[in-house]
């Protein structure tokens, strides 16, 4: 769901774009919707410098730009201290949107963009931008959750007369101890009908049910 602009007023916003006049242009129509333009950036080298050190809750980023073009600074900013990105250009290619969504941008727009316009992208890059963040969360969750799933494989040499296991530092522990220190499994302990015969003459198991 997009999330209503008066809720984050006055929003502060990160512009990247090396052409000054345009810059001005693009200040001059947010702060017509009441948005607080804290930093300007001329490069993309600034825009990551600048997302970083005041945290604003959107940059609008040009593509082209000297030291480091738009993508490449997206791609940066969202591996450090990820905030939604707006994509600002003369152009857009297929090939930009592409990369432009592989960098983690939350939307894309012509240059010069219209105050309407500016609000209604902004509005998309920020929910798009709390979805990723939901998503990378989960993905972070399950990585965690893989990486403490212990699994046994591969040759285990196990005596033929005791049926204890070797472990890599060459000691050797019953196969329930083996198992337990290698996976989640917990025992517990019974006797199955042949021992039961063989240390309880005489005696049955219940019939289940």
């Amino acid at each position: 769901m997009p999330i209503p602009m008066q809720n984050y007023n006055p929003l502060r916003i990160v512009i990247a774009e090396d052409e000054s006049l345009v810059g001005d242009l693009i200040q001059h129509e947010l702060e017509t919707i009441g948005m607080e333009v804290v930093g300007r950036a001329a490069d993309g080298r600034q825009a990551v410098d600048l997302a970083r050190t005041l945290q604003p809750g959107v940059v609008l980023m040009d593509i082209a730009m000297p030291e480091m073009d738009g993508i490449a600074a997206t791609t940066a900013i969202m591996a450090e201290c990820p905030i939604p990105v707006v994509i600002l250009s003369a152009h857009k290619t297929a090939e930009d949107v592409a990369r432009a969504t592989a960098a983690g941008v939350g939307a894309f727009l012509i240059k010069p963009p219209q105050a309407n316009e500016l609000e209604r992208a902004i509005t998309v890059a920020m929910a798009r931008h709390d979805d990723l963040m939901e998503l990378r969360a989960k993905n972070h969750a399950l990585q965690t959750a893989l990486a403490e799933v212990k699994t046994l494989k591969g040759l285990l040499p196990i005596c033929s007369g005791c049926k204890k296991i070797r472990d890599d530092n060459g000691y050797w522990d019953e196969v329930e101890i083996y198992v337990m220190k290698h996976t989640d499994a917990k025992f517990t302990h019974g006797y199955c009908p042949p021992c039961l015969e063989k240390y309880f003459p005489g005696c049955t198991i219940p019939a289940k049910g």
